[in-house]
């Protein structure tokens, strides 16, 4: 029996998305209350620790709301949004952005901060790193996906700008 993907990227497409969203609402929450304590107190470890943060605030912004309107017209089948190559070049840059946020907030706190040396909002930047992460597996599975269904569609004939579910 063959495997059909219409019905996978049905179910699956809105539960990737939800989860998209909610994991950058509490990564949003995270870098949006250490930027307000920062600017307030200016008790940041490093400069690049601050500035990553609010990289990390704006990777937060932009995957809300652009995850948003993909989960919204994904239940319209007349908008670009649910373009093959629309998918690929959001989840692309997403996946960029957030391997970079990740990355180099990793970099910034050596790998992770030991909360029995490190005290100043140790616990919020250790969450901080690891919700990144957790965006960024979940953007890599999602940019997978829809290569692996950009080969179906070229397939098919559809091309790339050719509907995510037919």
């Amino acid at each position: 029996m063959p495997v059909n993907l219409d019905t996978h990227f049905r179910r699956g497409h809105p539960v990737v998305f939800t989860l998209l969203i909610i994991f950058s609402i509490i990564e949003l929450a995270i870098s949006g209350w250490l930027v307000a304590r920062f600017n307030s107190h200016h008790n940041f470890m490093s400069i690049s620790v601050r500035d990553r943060t609010r990289f990390l605030l704006f990777c937060s912004a932009w995957t809300i709301l652009l995850s948003s309107l993909y989960a919204g017209f994904f239940w319209l089948s007349a908008s670009v949004f649910t373009s093959v190559l629309s998918h690929l070049i959001f989840l692309f840059v997403t996946w960029v952005l957030w391997l970079a946020g990740a990355a180099s907030i990793t970099a910034a706190l050596g790998g992770g901060l030991d909360c029995g040396n490190h005290f100043t909002y140790c616990g919020q930047l250790n969450a901080l790193e690891a919700f990144a992460w957790i965006i960024w597996v979940l953007t890599f599975f999602a940019f997978f996906s829809v290569i692996l269904r950009a080969v179906s569609a070229s397939r098919r004939g559809d091309g790339m700008g050719g509907q995510l579910v037919p």
